[in-house]
This record gives structure tokens, C-alpha cells and sequence, in this order.
């Protein structure tokens, strides 16, 4: 449904519209599905979500259920601002402390949650959160970047096992992560994806663990691992990742879209506030994989020590 005429001489609406179209597209690129991806999975036409996410669309709730559900997000984060989620969430002593968080700039927030942690000596405090992560380092990012490369480069070059735990998943679920989503969706997805990196770090104390790129759109499953793994954002930038990807011969979920650098770029947009809270980051962007194989050593044994 169009913005009615009397709806577009509504300034307040419009600003509410254009902030709700953001969300969605947020929301599908924290998730890595183009737009023809969450229109198959929604049944909302294409052009519609276009519209949508462009601030032009003015949906009923059953549509917004379809899309939240498509993109395993709660409704009400796609349909109520920041502010108003605060509000109604969070007790009213916390909910100042929350606003302020909210403005810290990306790159501090590895600082802040230091220093959160340093509050007490209990469970939260930077020793034992030290030894909650034990041996392990787990490389996070967006396909293309060599997590899986390196990853096994690494592990043969300090004699530790190597885990990719999108391997983990499709063992678990018989099936690819294409067969996946296509037959079951995002939700059973992240389901799978929790469970296999619980049942990881459960069985090892010491190793790597490439995840998938996504797994920072899912809060609880990132908080799991940052919490209990040396966290590793391997970083390339959009044209690498993307020539990687094609010369992989693997496209999801940008195949057969003509905007794929543009869905790329949405993407790792989207993700990256999260990519920067890992402890550490490796640029591999020209450089050969045993270049970037010694930038990672140097990193890894730094945090393992």
C-alpha cells in the first residue's frame, strides 16, 4: 500500500515510515538476504519491500509479521524506535546509562565492555572472563575475508585443532546451509548455529573456530562468543570480498542479483559496529594469504598469551 495523500502531507509519519523502511533493510542485511531472498521467504513482492525500504510503502501489520518472520526478528524491533524500546524494557535506572551507550562510537565499545567488566571481581571480572575464553580463538567476518584459509593455516602453524562451524551445522542438519534456509528459513538456521557453537566450546578448551558472517546478527549467539572466545575480525574490503566469493564460484545470497556489490556493501554496513567489537582485527585486503597468515599469528599468540 501506497502513502495516501493525506498520509504524505504528514511529516511525522513520513519520518516514521522512511525510519521503519531502514529498519527492514537493516534488518535483512544484518541477516545477508537480498531483497528477491526475503521476498521468497515473506511473500511480499519484491517491488514492494522496494518501496518499503525506501520509505514509500506504508504496510499493514500481518505484512511487517511476514517480514519479521522471514528475518527471525522480533516485531516489535522492527515496528517501535530505539527510544521507545528503551523506554518500555529497561528499569528507569538504567535506561539514562542505555542512552548514553547508544552515542559511544563503534570502536570504543570494546573499551566499554572492559571496562563494564572491570565492575567487581565476581564472574564478570577480566580474569575470570579470561578464563572463560580459555584456548580458543574464534575468526568472525564476512565470507570472502580467508576466515576459513587462515583459519586452517593458522591451526596447522600453532598445532591446534580447527573448527568451521558452518561445517558443523550442515553435518548436524544433513543437509547444505542453501538446503537450509530454502526448506526450513533463517530461524532453524541460528537455531543450529547456537547449538554448534555451544556444543564447541563444551568439547574444546583450546582451538579455532571459523564461524559464519552472520552470527553477529544473532545477540545472544555473538554475546556466547565473545564471552568464551579470543574473537578475530578478519577484514577485507567490498571488492576483495567480493572477488573471493566469485572465485569460490559460490554467489548466496547475492546470485543472480545485479546489485550484488551493492547488497555486499549492505551487508557488511550492517554487521560491522558488531565485527568491531572482536578483540583484535586483520586487514587482509592485498595481501598475499601467508602475509596475512603472519599479521594473524602475531595477533593470536598475543591474545593466547
Amino acid at each position: 500500500m501506497a502513502i495516501s495523500d493525506k498520509n504524505g502531507d504528514d511529516p511525522e509519519l513520513r519520518d516514521y515510515l522512511s525510519a521503519l523502511g531502514e529498519r527492514v533493510r537493516q534488518a535483512r542485511a544484518k541477516r545477508g538476504m537480498a531483497r528477491r531472498i526475503l521476498a521468497r521467504d515473506s511473500g511480499v513482492s519484491e517491488r514492494y519491500l522496494a518501496q518499503l525500504e525506501t520509505g514509500s510503502g506504508n504496510p499493514t501489520v500481518a505484512v511487517l509479521r511476514q517480514i519479521a518472520k522471514a528475518v527471525d526478528y522480533p516485531l516489535t524491533e522492527l515496528v517501535t524506535d530505539e527510544a521507545g524500546i528503551l523506554a518500555d524494557a529497561v528499569p528507569a535506572d538504567l535506561a539514562p546509562i542505555l542512552e548514553q551507550l547508544r552515542g559511544v562510537p563503534v570502536d570504543l565499545l570494546p573499551d566499554v565492555r572492559t571496562a563494564i567488566s572491570k565492575v567487581g571481581t565476581g564472574p564478570c571480572s577480566p580474569a575470570a572472563l579470561e578464563t572463560r575464553k580459555g584456548g580458543r580463538l574464534a575468526l568472525i567476518g564476512l565470507r570472502g575475508g580467508g576466515k576459513s584459509t587462515l583459519g586452517r593455516m593458522l591451526a596447522d602453524r600453532l598445532s591446534m585443532s580447527f573448527v568451521e562451524l558452518n561445517r558443523i551445522v550442515e553435518r548436524d542438519y544433513g543437509g547444505s546451509i542453501g538446503e537450509i534456509l530454502a526448506l526450513s528459513g533463517q530461524p532453524a538456521f541460528r537455531r543450529l548455529e547456537r547449538r554448534a557453537l555451544e556444543n564447541t566450546i563444551r568439547d574444546n578448551k583450546a582451538t579455532i573456530i571459523a564461524t559464519g558472517g552472520g552470527i553477529v546478527s544473532e545477540l545472544g549467539t555473538f554475546n556466547l562468543l565473545l564471552e568464551r572466545c579470543h574473537t578475530i575480525w578478519i577484514k577485507a574490503s567490498p571488492d576483495e570480498h567480493m572477488n573471493r566469493v566469485i572465485n569460490q564460484g559460490d554467489l548466496r545470497p547475492m546470485a543472480r542479483n545485479d546489485e550484488a556489490m551493492e547488497d555486499l556493501k549492505a551487508i557488511l554496513n550492517a554487521r560491522e559496529p558488531a565485527y568491531r567489537q572482536a578483540d583484535a582485527v586483520v586487514d587482509t585486503t592485498g595481501q598475499t594469504p601467508e602475509q596475512s597468515l603472519t599479521d594473524l599469528e602475531a595477533v593470536a599468540r598475543k591474545l593466547l598469551k
